[in-house]
């Protein structure tokens, strides 16, 4: 995204802060309290939240803005454009830029293994990774990789991880079974449809749409298979502004699992701010209401259930060699997460 887009969408974004405190009352009487105490009285606290504002699945997160579902629990949320990369995410928060982020359970377990101080503390959806592949490449479900070159947009980026986990657990070694290939960002659909590679490894927006372009056929995703019943994206707060704001994460939980839900119920009105405030380009709203509509809106857990997913991510990670064999995934899950239900 060009620094001219960036302050395009951060002005789209200022109006529909605005606006967020007048949808509240709206808000208020769509989505009841799941688990949490009523939000209280008083003056709403600013939380900075980084996001991926390109991302389909984190559509809902500007939605909420808009809606006031944030406002509803007496939240001030100001979205921070924090770029496409994980890595980008983490600086966001290490650099003080946001007070909490949301990002693939994959860019974030590395640098907490590492000692970043950030908590994990809820899901938001599943499934917004493919793996496809061509017709030409003759593969037509996992034990068919074997052999065949795989186009991702960075060696180490999350589908290249994903999809490692994938291929373990089917019997075929990541690293010398099959050949990956890095290539620019936007360019992964164009180097299988040329040949360059036989399987494209993807996110969406991006990865529905080379399906659909290209005539992929979908081999797996993050939300089937190996995946089924995981999140894959949670939120994570900065250790310092949680220690000081406890409560106020506690009701952005709260908020976040209800947009969330309010998402995998209305997928169409979400697309349909999505196409209108953000414009994807070469998407349309039906394309949106499919992409969105597809993903595990419902899955956001909190509290011990977020602590057995992390678990068994870092299972995953130390089995693909991205966790170090010394890493006990069950100590590392309880370190990173904070139960905010207790």
């Amino acid at each position: 995204m060009t620094n001219s887009n960036k302050t395009a969408a951060v002005s789209r974004l200022g109006v529909l802060r605005a606006a967020g405190a007048a949808g509240a009352v709206v808000a208020a009487g769509a989505l009841g309290s799941r688990v949490f105490s009523p939000a209280i009285a008083g003056p709403a606290p600013k939380i900075r939240l980084a996001w991926t504002e390109v991302a389909a699945c984190h559509s809902p997160l500007g939605f909420g803005v808009a809606k006031g579902l944030y406002a509803k629990h007496n939240l001030d949320i100001d979205l921070y454009y924090q770029g496409a990369s994980g890595q980008t995410l983490i600086q966001a928060l290490a650099t003080n830029k946001s007070d909490v982020g949301a990002g693939l359970i994959g860019d974030w377990l590395k640098p907490l293994e590492q000692g970043f101080d950030v908590k994990l503390f809820v899901g938001s959806h599943g499934g917004c990774q493919r793996l496809l592949a061509s017709e030409k490449s003759g593969v037509k479900d996992i034990a068919g990789v074997k052999g065949k070159t795989i186009a991702t947009y960075g060696i180490g980026a999350p589908p290249q991880v994903a999809f490692q986990v994938t291929l373990a657990k089917a019997g075929i070694d990541p690293e010398t079974d099959v050949t990956w290939k890095a290539v620019p960002f936007d360019l992964v659909g164009e180097s299988v449809a040329r040949g360059d590679a036989d399987i494209a490894a993807h996110l969406d927006p991006w990865a529905w749409s080379i399906e659909k372009k290209f005539n992929l056929l979908k081999i797996a995703d993050t939300q089937t298979g190996v995946y089924k019943n995981h999140t894959c994206c949670v939120l994570g707060a900065n250790g310092a502004f949680l220690k000081a704001n406890k409560d106020a994460v506690r009701r952005l939980a709260q908020a976040n699992i209800e947009v969330h839900d309010y998402t995998a119920n209305h997928p169409e009105e979400v697309a349909q701010w999505y196409f209108d405030n953000l414009k994807p380009p070469g998407l349309s709203v039906q394309d949106l209401a499919e992409i969105i509509g597809a993903l595990t809106y419902h899955d956001h857990p909190i509290g011990q259930p977020l602590v057995d997913q992390i678990r068994i991510t870092a299972e995953d990670l130390k089995l693909v060699k991205v966790l170090e064999p010394s890493t006990d995934p069950r100590a590392f899950a309880e370190r990173v997460t904070v139960n905010l239900l207790a």
